[in-house]
């Protein structure tokens, strides 16, 4: 779910807006932000860990399937209700999280590799380190910093106080020399094993949660 990003290869800064252009960034067209963190959660997270254990629980679902429109963005109250959602509603839900505690968080969207252009995710500084939530990823604490290189951000928001801030970010980073990738390459092929044997294992773990929950019911009727 967490990726810290490889210094040089992501632009976290961006550069000041007044607000995104309707031709470049029409993803935020009709959609004021500040409608997104002005009303009150009914869940609270403590800490990351909760973040992960609620997006455990929700399912994704695309706008088309759920709404029957190309994309709608949900406020995450209501996203909360019903946990069905994309990419938008889980980051905008997760943004909401991390600025309750305390995070100098960012909602952003952007390109990021499979999930291809209007992905939307949220990042956040600590210090001098840039991280990268990736809300569809709850299953997992830590995804390679070799994927954060797909990850490329083209307007980003903040909140300053009552104030909504707006960045965009069209410096390119560079292509990542070898030098920089290899160190990185175990890490992503085990994460990659991982993915490969949960979904192996998925059929078995649902066949068992099957037949314990009829167990139960048969062993309560005696």
């Amino acid at each position: 779910m967490i990726a810290e990003v490889i210094p040089a290869f992501y632009d976290f800064d961006g550069k000041r807006i007044s607000r995104p252009s309707k031709r470049r960034h029409p993803w935020f067209e009709g959609r004021p932000m500040g409608s997104f963190i002005s009303q009150p959660l009914d869940v609270v997270c403590r800490d990351m860990d909760e973040i992960r254990t609620f997006l455990k629980t929700c399912r994704y679902v695309s706008d088309r399937e759920q709404f029957g429109v190309k994309d709608h963005w949900m406020p995450p109250e209501e996203f909360e209700n019903i946990r069905r959602g994309d990419c938008d509603d889980f980051a905008l839900w997760t943004w909401r999280q991390l600025l309750g505690l305390g995070y100098n968080a960012r909602f952003v969207v952007g390109s990021a590799g499979r999930y291809g252009i209007g992905h939307a995710w949220v990042s956040f500084r600590v210090r001098d380190r840039v991280f990268i939530v990736e809300s569809l990823l709850p299953r997992y604490p830590r995804f390679p910093r070799l994927e954060t290189l797909r990850y490329r951000p083209i307007v980003s928001v903040e909140v300053d106080g009552t104030h909504i801030k707006f960045f965009e970010h069209t410096k390119r980073a560079p292509d990542a020399s070898f030098r920089i990738v290899a160190p990185l390459i175990p890490e992503w092929i085990l994460f990659r094993i991982r993915m490969w044997l949960r979904l192996c294992l998925w059929p078995f773990f649902v066949l068992r949660r099957l037949y314990r929950r009829k167990f139960t019911r048969v062993t309560t009727t005696f």
